[in-house]
């Protein structure tokens, strides 16, 4: 019998992620992460924090809400806020 290939951590994340937003995985080049009815969600596995050209041109692709595993810097929260955007460190909103 094969062993089944396991998925990257990150892929594995981002399917976490959007379960516990009550959204559906999509994934795949140029496209958002998951999406919830018409809300695209961005999720980052990265250790360091997003900066803002990150946060700006998920934007410009029409996603509304943004998952972080280890947050965001100063100007990429401003950023969010201003735009009304919905940003989570984790579990917790930060903007």
């Amino acid at each position: 019998m094969k062993r089944r290939k396991q998925k990257p951590a990150w892929v594995r994340y981002e399917k976490q992620k959007s379960r516990a937003h009550k959204a559906r995985h999509v994934g795949g080049p140029r496209k958002e992460d998951a999406r919830k009815r018409k809300q695209k969600i961005e999720i980052k596995d990265w250790k360091k924090p997003v900066p803002k050209p990150v946060v700006v041109k998920a934007w410009k692709r029409g996603v509304r809400k943004f998952i972080s595993k280890g947050g965001f810097y100063k100007p990429a929260l401003k950023f969010g806020k201003t735009k009304r955007m919905k940003l989570y460190k984790g579990k917790k909103r930060v903007a």
